[in-house]
């Protein structure tokens, strides 16, 4: 009993920390705009880390150190990829997006600014834009659900907590401060978690490789277990190396990612929060490649292999450290999955509350009115991806590479077109988005069939998207004089 207090005493503080920085933001909520956005408040470092965590969450302390203990270092283009598409992201998509959004009628979301900008007065976009969002982020959800039962069951399964309890544990933390607070709350925290994060992917790495008399000695113990896992090209064939790059074309179009260059202050706030975010993303990308190969090191020695990978972080804490390290290292995995599925909760009951329940139902509700609309929807959609997640067998990394893939391939072409190309029309962005998520979904489901449907259903759902774009777009729009000039206007606004 004393060893589980001891276990549990970062975590109980870690919970402390995350109620009252709920609670702050719940005093400053008192809005719609606050609970979606946040009032447009966010610094550089802030903004820096709210998106890295937001989007690296338990895939980076669970799914990516797993990819490493199984296949070595062919994993590193898929970071290579991750890294290069992050950088183009914040530096061509942030900064316009930051100042397009608020000149097009201060949109607070992704769906109302596609509606603003396309003059989309049948609604069509914010339908099929909360319809993709509803699909992919009941998965994705799902993914960091799994992350948050796997973690502690892996730490108290002892004393009888098992899967479905770590589950529902963890499910209605994540869900009573995204409620309460809202963006500001979600930001906030991510912050905090991010610090969090950063810690546990260098610390847990680096004691396993000292604990086996250091680098070199760990990394030819690795290659003795699996002969090809210090190889950057053993075992990997040229499809997955395009496939595993390829991840980095996802930041483009997700959501709860862009979302945060809205929330920022202003424009200027961007060059200080992408040198932040890249620094902490490269740096724990690291740790996580340098964790599954410890692990392997550490348990293919000791004769006792893992029986699932993605538990390598959590199995070297747990062997490696004091039960109170070993807690606050579950309070990090949790935190990473709490990070991300609070972010896509918000996204998802923003894309509901203001795109469709106000936007084409109720538009005349008042603030308080959608405030609690979009608390009820965070609890609906929390729930179903709490049932997707009821399998103990579901794979972290195969759900999110789905959800990844269906919303970078939605949206990616149709936000770059957005922001870049004058003459596309609201027929092109609705083309774009339904292509790009219907050829994921069938892709998808035809992979294992070999050949070329072993390439990442991003590719061709991207490709088809942007042309899709382009060939719709070119019928024109009655009011594509009124789009062209505001188009104009904004960019003009982003070099003020």
């Amino acid at each position: 009993m004393s060893e589980l207090l001891i276990t549990l005493s970062p975590y109980i503080l870690y919970l402390a920390i995350i109620a009252t920085l709920a609670y702050f933001a719940y005093q400053r909520t008192t809005g719609h705009s606050d609970y979606m956005l946040g009032g447009r408040s966010l610094g550089g470092a802030v903004g820096a880390l709210t998106v890295g965590a937001s989007d690296m969450s338990s895939w980076l302390l669970l799914a990516l150190p797993g990819a490493f203990y199984i296949n070595g270092i062919n994993q590193l283009w898929l970071p290579f990829g991750l890294a290069l598409g992050q950088f183009i992201n914040w530096t061509m998509v942030a900064p316009r997006l930051r100042v397009f959004t608020e000149k097009f009628q201060d949109s607070l979301t992704i769906p109302s600014y596609f509606h603003n900008r396309f003059k989309d007065h049948k609604g069509w976009l914010r339908i099929a834009t909360a319809v993709v969002i509803l699909i992919f982020y009941a998965v994705y959800t799902a993914s960091g659900f799994v992350a948050m039962a796997i973690a502690l069951e892996a730490a108290f399964g002892h004393y009888g907590i098992d899967y479905i309890h770590g589950l529902i544990i963890g499910g209605l933390i994540v869900v009573c401060y995204s409620v309460v607070g809202g963006f500001l709350a979600v930001a906030w925290i991510d912050f905090f978690q991010g610090c969090l994060m950063f810690v546990a992917i260098l610390l847990v790495p680096f004691a396993a490789i000292a604990s086996m008399g250091g680098y070199s000695e760990t990394m030819a113990l690795a290659e003795q277990f699996n002969p090809n896992s210090m190889s950057l090209f053993s075992g990997v064939t040229f499809i997955g190396v395009i496939s595993l790059m390829a991840w980095g074309l996802g930041y483009f179009g997700q959501p709860h990612v862009i979302v945060r260059f809205m929330a920022l202050k202003s424009v200027n706030e961007v060059p200080k929060a992408r040198f932040i975010c890249m620094s902490w993303m490269i740096l724990a990308m690291y740790g996580a490649m340098l964790t599954g190969l410890a692990a392997l090191a550490y348990f293919e020695s000791a004769g006792a292999p893992l029986d699932r990978a993605e538990t390598s972080l959590l199995a070297l804490s747990n062997a490696l450290f004091h039960p109170f390290v070993m807690g606050g290292i579950v309070a990090a995995v949790l935190s990473a999955s709490m990070s991300t599925i609070s972010s896509q909760l918000l996204v998802a009951a923003s894309s509901l509350a203001e795109d469709v329940y106000h936007g084409l139902f109720r538009p005349e509700a008042e603030s308080k009115e959608l405030l609690w609309v979009g608390r009820l929807i965070v609890i609906v959609v929390a729930a179903v991806a709490m049932l997707i997640a009821a399998d103990p067998a579901s794979s972290i990394l195969a759900l999110v590479a789905n959800a990844w893939a269906g919303l970078g391939a939605a949206f990616g072409s149709v936000i770059i077109g957005s922001l870049f190309w004058r003459n596309m029309t609201r027929n092109g962005a609705l083309a774009g988005m339904v292509s790009g998520a219907a050829t994921v979904i069938i892709w998808s489901s035809l992979a294992g069939q070999g050949g070329i449907f072993e390439l990442y259903s991003i590719v061709p759902g991207f490709i088809v998207s942007a042309l899709c774009i382009v060939v719709f777009s070119r019928g024109g729009q009655d009011s594509l004089g009124q789009i062209q000039q505001e188009f104009d206007d904004a960019v003009v606004a982003t070099k003020a």
